[in-house]
């Protein structure tokens, strides 16, 4: 049995890939079955792997005192590659394929407002938040606002800016727990305030952004709308990357000098 142990181990340290697609599998297996017997379809599964995900990685990060959660276990170290950037942004893009130009046409300026909107609704109230939480320094409360914008937004405007890595932490966390909210509350929200088609699934994903949490939300609503939302979803954290070390960094430092 040791043998065997060792064997297995072995195999999946010298395959990380491979060992975390494996992992991912069985951690989407066990979401849906939670979705379908204990949830019965209310939350989608993709919210609940996500919620495994998390708190997998504490216990790794608990286990190993690393940085990087799971990935810092031999075993699991495939994960640092799978949950990269370059995947990533690849199935991002991937997502968007679906989308037809007629329909992209007919959002126009709407789209381009929502985006501005929902930038600066959230980075507001992520600014209001780390104000409450008793940061005053435009830096700290800039990064955590990114974070409110989406938890890519955050890191970037943080280490753009020069802040302390628990600030950038913080950013981080708090971007997930939006896209979590936005996973979970979309199938309950998106008939009710009319998105139903593709005019207003492109709307929607400029409002609130966050890529994840609006193709996730969406495919548990209607999956056709998938592509628009998640297009300017998009779009939505690439002008966040930008604005908010710049502009919105800027006049959070005229608000708070110090």
């Amino acid at each position: 049995m040791n043998q065997l142990l060792t064997y297995v181990t072995d195999v999946m340290t010298k395959n990380g890939l491979v060992a975390a697609f494996l992992f991912t599998g069985i951690v989407v297996l066990i979401s849906n079955l939670i979705t379908e017997k204990l949830l019965r379809g209310r939350i989608h599964s993709s919210a609940v792997a996500i919620f495994l995900g998390l708190i997998a990685a504490c216990i790794g990060g608990a286990v190993t005192g690393g940085e990087k959660g799971l990935a810092d276990i031999a075993i699991f170290s495939g994960l640092g590659v799978m949950g990269g950037s370059t995947l990533r942004n690849f199935t991002i893009i991937a997502a968007s394929y679906g989308a037809k130009w007629e329909e992209i046409k007919k959002c126009g300026l709407a789209g381009i407002v929502s985006l501005f909107v929902g930038i600066a609704s959230s980075y507001t109230m992520g600014a209001i938040v780390a104000y409450a939480f008793g940061y005053r320094d435009a830096v700290s409360i800039s990064t955590i606002a990114g974070g409110a914008v989406t938890f890519v937004v955050g890191p970037v405007t943080g280490q753009t800016l020069g802040a302390d890595s628990a600030v950038i932490a913080l950013s981080v966390a708090a971007g997930l727990i939006k896209t979590v909210f936005i996973m979970i509350l979309t199938p309950f929200i998106a008939k009710p305030v009319g998105v139903t088609t593709p005019k207003m699934a492109m709307i929607y994903g400029g409002l609130v952004g966050s890529t994840s949490g609006v193709s996730t939300g969406l495919a548990a609503t209607d999956p056709t709308l998938v592509p628009y939302g998640t297009m300017v979803a998009t779009f939505y954290s690439g002008f966040g990357c930008l604005l908010a070390p710049s502009l919105l960094y800027g006049i959070t430092r005229l608000i708070f000098p110090g």
